[in-house]
């Protein structure tokens, strides 16, 4: 059993969700090589894989796509530059993204949750700017709440299990207002 170390955070006071028009967009891809299972519902992609979805982005050596009965889709991303797959998706009526790397990457269409595993990292950008970043052994964003939990490994684990981060102070007043009034 993990040991919550991190609790929970929430990524902002705007509310925003991740880009609410990602969920009906047609997922694009490109791999050098892919193998499509119909009775399955399970689509392999392998070999520099590139996958796009709206303004969702994953980068891996390999994802497994499997086709819910429902219509959405949960994707599974493993390796990738240094041994890790990546994330990133803008978050809805705002100028930021979320962004991770992790040795495996699971995305669930249905719940939108996303959830990091092994040396994972995950950073909230506003504009190009990284405002608040996290690492641990697992973590797991919540899309529709803008919720996420960083899991450390239990004692006496093989890794240290440290959850580590930076969280950027956030005024409560807009950032133009108070560089105006200087």
């Amino acid at each position: 059993m993990q040991l919550l170390l991190g609790g929970l955070l929430v990524l902002g006071a705007s509310g925003a969700h991740a880009e609410k028009a990602d969920r009906f967009q047609p997922l694009n891809f490109a791999a050098d090589a892919a193998r499509v299972e119909d009775k399955q519902r399970l689509n392999i992609l392998s070999g520099n894989v590139e996958i796009s979805k709206g303004s969702m982005v994953v980068r891996s050596d390999r994802v497994e796509v499997r086709q819910n009965a429902d219509g959405t889709q949960t994707a599974t991303a493993t390796g990738g530059p240094g041994g890790r797959a990546y994330f990133r998706q803008k978050r809805d009526g705002a100028d930021e993204f979320i962004e991770g790397e992790a040795e495996r990457i699971v995305y669930d269409g249905k719940t939108e949750i996303v959830r990091f595993t092994g040396r994972a990292l995950m950073r909230r950008l506003q504009g190009q700017s990284v405002n608040d970043q996290v690492t641990g052994p697992v973590i797991v964003y919540d899309n529709k709440t803008s919720v996420f939990q960083v899991e450390g490994a239990p004692d006496g684990a093989a890794s240290s299990g440290r959850v580590r981060g930076v969280i950027t102070p956030r005024s409560s007043e807009p950032r133009a207002a108070t560089e105006g009034g200087r």
